[in-house]
């Protein structure tokens, strides 16, 4: 059975310390944080609920906590942003056992600590069924640069960073009832928010347009030609695959158009640009190019063009039971 409220509150204020532009945090109604002069603060916010994001049986709880925090840290990363303080309400059932919580909680701070993310607030409260998490951070970026998704151009190139399909072929092995180790599938169960390649994007006014791979490369891209009012055109060939296992296999071409959870970026940048082949020791790849055709189209590797319908995570939509 989890803490009483206060007392787990309390326990977790002994769990965090302190952290820069933290005024006031977690004791009071509201957190007091300050936002550097000339900077614009970016918001976001993201659930994780049980049986949609993650099953008890299948994912500890530190890597629950620690994806729980890399949602919004990969929000913020997709914005150029700084990520400051994170706010987290959770939700538990009467029977859950502290220990787990305790867990969730180690790997949500232990994230924090290496984004340099303070927990600021939140809530508690008490669940009729399933773990419910809503984490918000707050960011901030300087006045006016903010890395948009509505700033493509025709003629632009595509970029990704990392690998693509990691986290969606964790997924796959579980439905089929294997067992995947953590270590041969990072980017499901240690994931990390590309924070520092968003910022180096930014600083250098490389990219035009951004958004994290989130709901999978062919809805993520679809989101980006929406707001732009542009098409693309992606080669499937050039599309960096992950290599999972123990053999270290590459992921099929659907895990990585369509896998989501990734937490990679996707960004545009203008020809014009030159983009380094690797930014913080991260691959970046070109991809493809945006054009005025308002359609996403795929080039095979025989040089066929198919439309690439988004086909990743979506909400209220016919999807899995568990979100990729």
């Amino acid at each position: 059975m989890p803490l009483a409220e206060k007392a787990l509150i309390s326990r977790i204020c002994r769990s965090v310390g302190p952290a820069h532009g933290l005024v006031q945090g977690i004791g009071d109604d509201c957190a007091v944080l300050r936002i550097l002069p000339g900077h614009e603060a970016l918001v976001t916010t993201d659930f994780t609920l049980e049986g949609i994001h993650f099953r008890r049986e299948w994912h500890p709880p530190e890597v629950v906590g620690r994806r729980c925090l890399t949602r919004g840290l990969s929000d913020i990363a997709a914005m150029g942003g700084t990520p400051i303080a994170a706010f987290l309400s959770l939700a538990v059932p009467p029977k859950l056992p502290q220990a787990w919580i305790d867990r969730f909680l180690r790997g949500l701070l232990d994230t924090a600590r290496e984004s340099k993310t303070v927990l600021a607030g939140g809530d508690t409260a008490q669940s009729p069924a399933g773990i419910l998490a809503d984490i918000i951070v707050l960011g901030s970026v300087p006045r006016g640069r903010a890395i948009l998704r509505s700033g493509a151009k025709p003629g632009d190139s595509i970029f990704v960073t990392g690998t693509l399909g990691g986290a969606a072929a964790a997924l796959s092995d579980f439905f089929a009832g294997k067992k995947p180790r953590p270590h041969d599938f990072p980017r499901h169960f240690a994931p990390v928010a590309r924070i520092q390649i968003g910022k180096v994007l930014r600083e250098k006014r490389l990219a035009s347009s951004m958004i994290d791979l989130s709901d999978g490369l062919s809805t993520d891209l679809g989101h980006i030609c929406d707001e732009s009012k542009v098409g693309a055109e992606v080669v499937a060939a050039a599309i960096p695959r992950a290599q999972v296992g123990r053999k270290r296999a590459a992921v099929g071409l659907p895990a990585a158009l369509h896998g989501g959870e990734d937490y990679e970026l996707l960004f545009t940048a203008s020809t014009r640009k030159h983009v380094p082949a690797r930014i913080a020791g991260v691959p970046i790849t070109r991809i493809g190019r945006i054009t005025r055709q308002k359609r996403v189209v795929l080039i095979g590797e025989k040089g066929s063009r198919n439309e690439l319908r988004p086909q990743g995570w979506e909400h209220f939509a016919k999807n899995p039971s568990l979100k990729s």
